[in-house]
């Protein structure tokens, strides 16, 4: 259990502040993460790792020579938002171009996505190589679902060691995927880790049991199983691993024997006593293995076995010098360059002024005090909603929408102070919970708002019909961007039936606070119903069966907000004069 913090969810940043503070001879914070010391003498292609905090060394502790030249950053299992992505970019790059390196997990994906669009269209050149090695999640067939685990810690080398080299984006990117394409990692738990304030594990094991297939969020594994000897976890790790032999794979490969945060280093000593003869005795040459704790999981108890089958171009960058705070091998030449700058701190000053109309902005109060109202209700919930979470994911949802929700509730009410309108409150409130929240629900969320905003606009309070077109609003960007359809058991199976059931009473005339509510029900309904389900998206998806039977925690989510939102959003509403509406709806019509 990790027994030492202060706030909880202020848990990650001040790690990251003590931690570049005890390598500030390597390392410099920026804002969403932090950047090697000393800028390159010559441009150089910046390899940028990234992803939650909770996997020390991963990400941070590998910024050096050799290896990353920047991390972003997020909160505790959780991706970073594309903001912060942007702004370690920024930090980083010097000339040659940036490239995001990270886990395919779905919150990565659109976070460091929407980050390196901004990137280009200032003219950065940017590219993205995702890792997935994780044998466990998803079959041959479907590798590019995979998710990435230890095997990060094997792309990340080469791509730093080219980097470092001297090689171009092209190239970087390039060197990358090969290796991705030849990593194969698979991974058993012990007993689950435990968030810092928690008062109980993600998840748990029966005594005398291990969860084979785990996932570095502390997902649990795909099947339990009466807990080995040394000799036969080691014998199972191995099997596995070589049935996913690549095609015309050479004879010498990269072996990672990874602790994820509780296993000791005399316990990986033991089970390497298996694993290494059992690798020779395949005729394969071992090149400067490791074991240790890489890429961990906090206090969790388990081990990870990560191969990477290497030849006459990924060898020489595997065993190239680095110099990290939590990795050095040979003789890396020492940082030299320009000193980093120090970030000014953003007073404020610089913000723009608002313009909108009177009515907009008694509308924008209404919007505040529906932001407050699901803050309340989150914060209720919290515990519930990651305990729902941790059924077949990381169970980090409720504490990410509570940090979400409290972003938003902050930057709409400094909006609202400074005169803005209706739709700049909810964009401000979008965009705070986007960069504060991080992970998928975070970034959904956050550009769902923004999207109810820029629809709302700022010249008046909305005429119902204007409401129900914001709630479509919000719902077709979250469609768009998170690619889920109604039945994937997401926030989509209740956001879909609220914005059809709200749009549909409007339009036959029903006042907006009872519209609202009977979308309100339909959109519960729709989250228990989610139960029946299989995940097709998202962490949850690997660990389908599991949840069977447990409904969806961002639909449920989703479904307790917009009830409590409903009163605040409609009271203020008003009727255009000009609308046409109907006197009743028609006969057998649903309502």
């Amino acid at each position: 259990m990790t027994k030492i913090f202060n706030d909880p969810s202020e848990f990650a940043e001040e790690a990251l502040a003590g931690f570049c503070d005890v390598h500030s001879d390597l390392v410099r914070q920026v804002a969403g993460g932090a950047v090697r010391r000393y800028r390159p003498a010559q441009p150089k292609v910046a390899v940028l790792a990234g992803g939650g905090s909770g996997h020390y060394p991963a990400f941070a502790g590998l910024i050096g020579s050799g290896f990353a030249d920047g991390a972003v950053v997020g909160n505790i299992f959780t991706s970073p938002s594309a903001q912060q992505a942007y702004s370690v970019a920024k930090a980083a790059e010097s000339g040659a171009g940036v490239v995001f390196t990270y886990g395919n997990y779905a919150g990565d994906v659109m976070n460091f996505g929407m980050a390196s669009e901004r990137l280009a269209t200032e003219g950065i050149a940017v590219e993205n190589v995702l890792v997935t090695d994780d044998i466990a999640s998803a079959p041959p067939s479907e590798s590019a679902k995979r998710r990435g685990i230890a095997g990060d810690f094997t792309v990340f080398k080469v791509m730093g060691a080219a980097a470092e080299d001297g090689a171009d984006l092209a190239e970087v990117v390039r060197l990358g995927r090969k290796a991705n394409s030849l990593t194969r990692t698979i991974g058993s738990a012990f007993a689950g880790c435990t968030f810092p304030g928690a008062e109980s594990p993600l998840f748990t094991l029966p005594d005398g049991q291990m969860g084979l297939g785990l996932g570095i969020h502390g997902e649990p594994g795909l099947h339990d199983t009466d807990l080995p000897s040394a000799r036969e976890l080691g014998q199972e790790l191995v099997a596995r691993v070589l049935a996913e032999t690549p095609p015309n794979a050479g004879k010498r490969i990269a072996v990672i024997l990874n602790g994820l945060g509780s296993t000791k280093h005399e316990e990986l000593f033991v089970l390497w006593g298996t694993v290494a003869p059992l690798l020779r005795a395949e005729g394969y040459t071992l090149v400067m293995p490791e074991v240790g704790e890489l890429v961990t999981s906090l206090d969790m108890a388990g081990v990870s076995l990560t191969v990477t089958w290497l030849d006459e171009e990924l060898e020489p960058l595997w065993t190239a010098p680095a110099e990290t705070p939590a990795y050095r091998r040979g003789n890396a030449a020492r940082e030299a360059g320009t000193l980093g700058a120090e970030e000014a701190p953003d007073d404020g000053a610089s913000a723009a002024a608002f313009v909108a109309t009177d009515a907009s902005r008694g509308y924008a109060a209404a919007c505040l005090a529906a932001i407050e109202a699901a803050r309340t209700s989150l914060h209720d919930a919290e515990e519930r909603l990651g305990r729902m979470d941790a059924i077949a994911g990381d169970g980090d949802h409720g504490r990410g929408m509570v940090r979400g929700v409290d972003a938003a509730a902050a930057a709409a009410s400094d909006a609202l102070g400074r005169g803005a309108g209706a739709g700049d409150v909810l964009a401000a409130a979008g965009d705070a919970w986007a960069d504060k929240a991080g992970g998928t629900s975070g970034v959904l969320w956050g550009a769902g708002l923004r999207a109810f905003g820029e629809t709302l606009g700022n010249t008046s309070a909305p005429a119902p019909s204007a409401l129900a077109a914001a709630v479509t609003a919000f719902a077709d960007r979250i469609v768009q961007l998170g690619k889920a359809e109604k039945g994937d058991k997401t926030m989509v199976d209740a956001l879909l039936p609220f914005a059809s059931a709200f749009s549909r009473g409007v339009g036959y005339g029903v006042e907006p606070n009872q519209a609202w509510q009977d979308a309100a029900r339909e959109a519960a309904a729709a989250a228990e119903a989610t139960a029946d389900l299989l995940p097709l998206k998202g962490r949850a998806r690997p660990l389908a069966e599991k949840s069977l039977g447990a409904a969806d925690p961002g639909a449920t989510s989703l479904a307790m907000v917009f009830a409590v939102m409903g009163p605040h959003f409609t009271a203020a509403a008003v009727r255009n004069a000009e609308e046409t509406v109907p006197a009743a709806a028609p006969a057998g019509a649903k309502q």
